[in-house]
């Protein structure tokens, strides 16, 4: 796996050499990709120095300790920064997902269970904002249907990291997150004391990065402007601001009503729609593609149970990797990155495996 290294070197150094330059900089979509990719390959080159240097002061050590009995102590520290260096750089070769550095546009949507399910949905919510929020990542609020308790029927956030992202983009850690999310616990409006069992529904789109990455011909768009409402059905504006874009090919649908301007709707239905028709087409390909065998975890229904939030045990479980712990309350105050990691490192684990086949 390692003799991969070499060429990515000398690709860190073209682009590198392409940062330089002023034009790359005059286009901002281009300026994004090529520090992306820059990323992306400064954190193996790193790796990969690391790791040459700890070969290097293992050997050196070896040496030395034929002569002087001091340096022979140093050597099983050396060997285990030897080892991690190794596994750092050895987890960074595994063949990437090509979207693992794009941002991320994930909706929420409330599913069996009613009221208590639209307030996990508001849970879940306010979980993945102080897990971006750790992680230093920005986000944006893009469409939001409130519930009458507090709760979202639905909400959609756009989340987006930086070019130089140390955790490696926000796409490589919230792809995971797609499926059905099962939560039980005793609700706010249970009179009773009974737990109860909900699901909310979470979608997670890889964001187009440039308008035109996604062809959309406007002969395929049915577009319906209306007046948009709050909760109850009440209405909260006077003008038909509210845009419902339809993709007549495929039968999407997006409806935007956040803002007061029909154009601010209609800007931020295409970036929606833009977004779901990419990940669209990337599940075709990989459909098509039947001798590449899928990723363990992408390869999950969206409609799967994928986790279980159990409030009175404090415990949360991930169905797809084992995963189980029973700090549930720190999880929903966005302490994620444990339960994540399983994911990752279970994805991994089949990438590795599909290279030996």
């Amino acid at each position: 796996m390692f003799e991969s290294v070499d060429a990515l070197v000398d690709e860190h150094r073209r682009v590198q050499e392409e940062l330089s330059d002023p034009a790359v900089h005059a286009d901002p979509a281009r300026a994004k990709r090529v520090n992306r990719r820059y990323a992306e390959l400064n954190r193996i080159v790193q790796a990969h120095r690391t790791w040459v240097s700890a070969g290097e002061d293992l050997e050196a050590a070896r040496e030395l300790a034929t002569e002087d009995e001091v340096f022979a102590e140093e050597i099983p520290a050396l060997e285990e920064q030897l080892a991690e260096a190794q596994e750092r750089l050895r987890r960074l070769l595994i063949p990437r997902d090509p979207d693992d550095a794009r941002d991320v546009i994930m909706e929420i949507k409330a599913g069996e269970g009613g009221a208590e399910s639209a307030l996990f949905a508001a849970d879940l919510l306010r979980m993945y904002l102080q897990y971006a929020a750790s992680l230093g990542w920005k986000t944006e609020m893009i469409e939001s249907d409130p519930s009458d308790l507090g709760g979202y029927k639905n909400v959609q956030v756009a989340f987006k990291g930086s070019s130089n992202d140390p955790a490696g983009g926000v796409w490589a850690h919230l792809k995971y997150e797609g499926g059905v999310h099962r939560v039980q616990r005793v609700p706010a409006t249970e009179s009773q004391g009974r737990i109860h069992t909900s699901t909310t529904g979470v979608l997670v789109f890889p964001e187009v990065d440039e308008p035109d990455e996604v062809e959309i011909s406007q002969n395929d768009l049915k577009i319906d402007v209306y007046r948009s409402s709050g909760p109850g059905g009440q209405s909260v504006n006077t003008t038909d601001s509210a845009v419902r874009i339809t993709h007549v090919p495929t039968g999407i649908v997006v409806s935007m009503q956040n803002e007061k301007s029909q154009l601010q709707n209609r800007e931020a239905a295409m970036r929606v729609l833009r977004a779901r028709l990419l990940a669209r087409q990337q599940e075709e390909l990989q459909a098509a593609a039947a001798d590449a065998r899928k990723s363990q975890i992408r390869g999950m229904d969206r409609s799967e149970r994928i986790r279980t939030y159990n409030f009175p045990e404090n415990r949360i479980a991930d169905h797809r990797t084992g995963y189980k712990a029973y700090n549930l309350d720190h999880v929903m105050d966005g302490a994620l990155a444990p339960v994540i990691e399983s994911c990752i490192e279970a994805d991994e684990a089949e990438r590795l495996a599909s290279l030996g086949e």
